[in-house]
């Protein structure tokens, strides 16, 4: 992860923009300012935020203290208590715990999205954790134990759920694996970006192929009916809906 110098305590961030709402996940539609970190140990073939993963984007990251990324989310939200969302790349790489205690004193809520494959304390101080293990379509493969760590590490005072992108078969039977194992966690299926704004071939475009999100949200919603899975929870990428692929919204 080099590139920018170390400092101690500092955080890689990628963006930090809002309030906008949250697209994804149990949160969806809840207002929120995201703080992106910039880095990530996972190359998924579909993901869609490559510029806070590649090392080739690291020039675009800034090396910023807890104090002053707290103090750009409050220049955002007027001052106001408000939902922050944690995501990268993977911020559980990331020394978030002085943000997330500086944050809380001040009235904000913190939840954060992550792969689950390393496992930090510091997510007992989470309001929400958000474990998206990556299915067989991302071409990563999930490492059971590591998972098991993050989930065990959120306590009882962090609401702790599944989320899986699914965007065919072998998806879906992952993320039912995947509630199997983790069978009190509440689950949420997602349909996946297959168009994003930047690829691992190069650039791709702002406007996203809503025609393409559609059949497969529809594709899904008709798959979990018929298999009678009637404690998941089905969303679109509400964000990409609205927006397309432009960043900062």
């Amino acid at each position: 992860m080099g590139g920018i110098p170390a400092m101690k305590g500092s955080i890689r961030i990628s963006e930090i923009f809002g309030p906008t709402v949250q697209g994804e996940g149990p949160l969806i539609g809840r207002p929120t300012v995201f703080v992106r970190t910039g880095g990530c140990d996972y190359r998924c073939r579909w993901c869609d935020t490559l510029y806070a993963v590649l090392p080739e984007f690291r020039e675009d990251w800034t090396l910023m203290t807890p104090t002053a990324i707290l103090t750009e989310v409050e220049r955002l939200s007027s001052s106001a208590p408000v939902l922050v969302s944690l995501s990268g790349g993977n911020p559980a790489l990331q020394p978030l715990a002085p943000l997330i205690e500086q944050g809380r004193q001040k009235g904000h809520t913190f939840a954060l999205e992550t792969q689950g494959s390393v496992a930090q304390s510091w997510f007992a101080a989470l309001d929400w954790l958000i474990l998206s293990p990556k299915p067989p379509s991302s071409g990563m493969a999930t490492d059971w134990q590591a998972l098991d760590d993050c989930v065990a590490a959120a306590k009882s005072g962090t609401q702790r759920v599944v989320k899986v992108t699914v965007f065919d078969d072998n998806d879906y039977a992952y993320a039912r694996l995947v509630a199997n194992r983790y069978p009190a966690l509440p689950v949420y299926l997602q349909v996946g970006n297959s168009a994003p704004l930047i690829t691992h071939a190069g650039p791709g475009r702002e406007e996203a192929d809503i025609d393409d999100l559609m059949q497969r949200f529809r594709w899904l919603v008709d798959k979990v009916a018929a298999d009678g899975w009637f404690t998941a929870t089905v969303l679109p990428q509400l964000h990409v809906l609205a927006w397309g692929n432009r960043r900062g919204v």
